[in-house]
């Protein structure tokens, strides 16, 4: 996973770094609420950690900005010294999925993360044939069906438009489609993606009279939405 941390006090956001590259997960550490809504507003991230009290934008409004921002946000957890029960209502009323409170406690820090993601990113089972609409993807042998009709893609296009499709109405920054399909952080140039992109978009005829639109998001990167509507 990619997680977003915002945490001023080094020790506890080294602590937590560690924890989480452990578990082999990257980590993007901000100390200024400020800077990680700059941060977010040109990247994807699949989990937020915050701290409550942190210089210029606390956390609490850090989430009312997620929230308003994104129509489908990742999950958020407030990691704060603040026990109190009004505290922990206000910031489940703002937005957020869990409340820790400090110290850290390891084993449950990484146990709420992983029920949390459990929700929000179901891994289909294996062996399935994954339907999403008209659209069948057999990840055994990376084959996709549109209305029954087999249609041909390469490797990376198949692991695309899975990805696209499994993040439906997401919006995706490039790095972090790089990621997901290439692995790592590859220095891969920008048309190779949107090549790769046109062609997903063309031979599974992504488009909103076809129930999926696959549009461009400037600055950013790409979005699947559903259209509600059906083959013509």
């Amino acid at each position: 996973m990619r997680i977003g941390i915002l945490e001023d006090d080094p020790a506890t956001a080294e602590q937590l770094r560690k924890l989480l590259s452990l578990e082999g997960h990257s980590c993007f550490l901000y100390q200024s609420g400020q800077k990680l809504i700059g941060f977010l507003s040109r990247e994807t991230v699949d989990v937020l950690i915050l701290d409550w009290n942190v210089p210029d934008v606390p956390g609490i409004d850090v989430i009312r900005w997620v929230r308003s921002e994104n129509a489908r946000h990742p999950p958020i957890v407030v990691l704060t010294a603040r026990a109190a029960e009004e505290d922990i209502v206000t910031a489940l009323k703002a937005g957020a999925d869990e409340y820790v409170v400090k110290p850290v406690q390891p084993a449950v820090l990484l146990a709420r993360i992983e029920a949390l993601c459990r929700r929000a990113y179901p891994e289909p089972a294996r062996g399935r044939v994954e339907q999403f609409g008209d659209y069948a993807f057999d990840s055994a042998t990376e084959t996709v069906r549109v209305r029954q009709e087999a249609v041909q893609l390469t490797a990376k296009e198949f692991a695309l438009a899975l990805m696209l499709f499994h993040n439906l109405n997401r919006t995706l920054s490039r790095s972090y489609i790089f990621e997901a399909v290439w692995g790592g952080s590859p220095d891969l140039q920008t048309r190779t993606l949107d090549a790769h992109i046109s062609k997903v978009r063309t031979k599974l005829g992504l488009r909103a009279a076809n129930g999926y639109r696959l549009v461009p998001i400037y600055a950013y990167g790409y979005r699947l939405e559903a259209t509600g509507d059906g083959f013509e």
